[in-house]
């Protein structure tokens, strides 16, 4: 016998629609539930077995409804109620996934009156709350400059590499260009992402102190300056000039791949940029490859010595000819 089914629940008229009272232990082992058009089968024991409405209901505490078929009427949505009835059997339960779905399980616990129920999933609650704060609260920190002074001390400071964006919208000694502006919002935007996606690995700074530079990326690694990206220039139109906004995309992308370079390394920059060359990289050149290139440059060696060998016999000989002739 199946614990849950879903016939077609006949209409409940007055006429035969029976009230009780008293303890309906004379169902037997089984009752059989009607919750909002959801039928279950289960036993008189796992609803009486904790202090719940249930247990209420069938004590003679609560009026119970009853139709002729003899289905105990509930009038709540039967939603989650295979849920509740499988929590009273053996005590656990898989909570939903979703949040809304959780709220929902928890009126339908608090209306059952099931204080254990209620009490987990509060906790469940709570914890997903607490670690949808903390994912807020992670999402991404912008250093932003109100002070010339204040950048030379966060990158001698700061062990992270850094990336810097100088806007200065308000620097209207010239006139800007039609599309100037959307460029301009371009830069912004990919610092956005940039410092979403990167925050944990790199530091981001804003600069709106009003500089001169109304568009400029400049990255930084083991305290000082590695490579600038301005896009802002000059362009001359018929009478006038103006101000150029670009966004130089792909460029901005790889400085700050390179400024990677520089994370959590103590090296000098020297040794980062020896380290990195194709001549000196590790992974580049095995035992075989440093062989041959020792004899090359050993044979390169030996070919230079003999030329200039015979060049200076050479010399000689024309030295004796002369002086034999004399």
């Amino acid at each position: 016998m199946s614990d849950t089914t879903t016939p077609t629940v006949s209409s409940i008229s007055a006429a035969n629609r029976h009230t009780m009272t008293g303890q309906i232990n004379h169902f037997g082992k089984y009752v059989k539930l009607n919750v909002g058009n959801h039928l279950f089968l289960t036993s008189f024991d796992t609803l009486t077995k904790e202090d719940t409405m249930f247990k209420a209901m069938f004590s003679g505490r609560m009026e119970v409804v009853q139709d002729s078929e003899g289905w105990v009427l509930i009038d709540r949505d039967g939603k989650h109620f295979n849920l509740i009835l499988n929590y009273l059997r053996d005590g656990t339960i898989n909570l939903p996934e979703c949040t809304q779905a959780l709220n929902e399980l928890l009126h339908e616990a608090k209306f059952y009156c099931i204080e254990s129920l209620i009490e987990l999933v509060e906790q469940q609650l709570r914890t997903r709350s607490r670690k949808n704060a903390g994912d807020t609260d992670a999402c991404c920190k912008v250093i932003m400059l109100t002070s010339a002074k204040e950048l030379p001390n966060i990158v001698t400071t700061v062990r992270k590499p850094i990336v810097k964006l100088a806007i200065n919208r308000h620097n209207n000694k010239y006139s800007y260009t039609a599309s100037s502006d959307e460029m301009l919002m371009k830069n912004i935007e990919l610092f956005d992402k940039l410092s979403i996606r990167l925050h944990n690995r790199i530091l981001f700074i804003k600069d709106v102190t009003g500089s001169e530079e109304i568009c400029c990326w400049s990255f930084y690694g083991n305290g000082q300056k590695i490579a600038e990206v301005c896009c802002t220039s000059i362009v001359y139109a018929t009478e006038r000039k103006q101000n150029k906004v670009e966004f130089f995309e792909a460029r901005i992308y790889e400085e700050t791949l390179n400024i990677l370079l520089y994370e959590n390394r103590n090296a000098s920059v020297d040794e980062i940029i020896r380290a990195t060359t194709p001549r000196f990289a590790s992974a580049a050149l095995t035992d075989d490859d440093l062989d041959e290139e020792r004899s090359i440059t050993t044979s390169t060696a030996s070919t230079a010595t003999a030329s200039t060998t015979t060049t200076t016999t050479a010399a000689a000989a024309v030295t004796n000819r002369s002086a034999r002739k004399r």
